[in-house]
C-alpha cells in the first residue's frame, strides 16, 4: 500500500503591509496585521498617533525657547506627572498661576484636573463638601414666625 500527494500550488498567503518609520523623531507607531484562509485574504495597517511622546516633544522645545512653566505645563496634561508634581509638593501650574496660588486654582476647578489622576476623586469630593446649600430660607422664616403667632394667641 502507497500513498502519494501531488502539490499543484503553494498556499495563498496574506502578507501585512510593512510600514517604514525611519526617523526616530517622529511619534507615529504602524501597526499592520493581515488574514487569509483558502478562499480570500485581507491585510491592512494603520499609522497611530503617540500622544505622550508629542507632549514630550512639545515641552522640550518650550524649555530650549526658556519658557520653562509652559515646559511644565505641557506635560501636566498627563495624569502621572500631574500626580508625580502633586506628590512632590509642587503644583502643576495653571493660568498663569504657580506655587499656592495654582494649588489654589485646582482646589477650586478640581474638574479640570486630568482624567485618570488619583487625587481626581479627593478634590472632586472636597469641593462637594465645601459647598453649602443653596435656597430661599424665606419660607422657613416664614413658616416659623406664622407658628410663633399661633402660639401665642392660643
Amino acid at each position: 500500500m502507497s500513498s502519494t500527494v501531488v502539490t499543484n500550488s503553494t498556499p495563498p498567503t496574506a502578507n501585512a503591509p510593512s510600514i517604514i518609520n525611519s526617523n526616530s523623531d517622529i511619534c507615529k507607531v504602524g501597526v499592520g496585521a493581515s488574514v487569509q484562509n483558502n478562499i480570500v485574504g485581507l491585510a491592512s495597517g494603520i499609522v497611530i498617533d503617540d500622544e505622550l511622546c508629542q507632549k514630550l516633544k512639545l515641552s522640550r522645545s518650550m524649555y530650549a525657547y526658556g519658557m520653562k512653566v509652559a515646559a511644565v505645563s505641557i506635560l501636566c496634561q498627563d495624569a502621572r506627572v500631574w500626580d508625580a508634581m502633586t506628590d512632590a509638593g509642587t503644583p502643576c501650574p495653571a493660568k498663569g498661576f504657580i506655587g499656592a496660588e495654582a494649588e489654589q486654582y485646582w482646589t477650586n476647578h478640581p474638574s479640570e484636573i486630568p482624567d485618570g489622576s488619583k487625587y481626581k476623586p479627593e478634590y472632586l469630593q472636597a469641593k462637594v463638601d465645601k459647598q453649602e446649600p443653596t435656597g430661599d430660607n424665606d419660607a422657613l422664616k416664614n413658616f416659623g414666625l406664622m407658628a410663633l403667632s399661633l402660639l401665642l394667641l392660643f
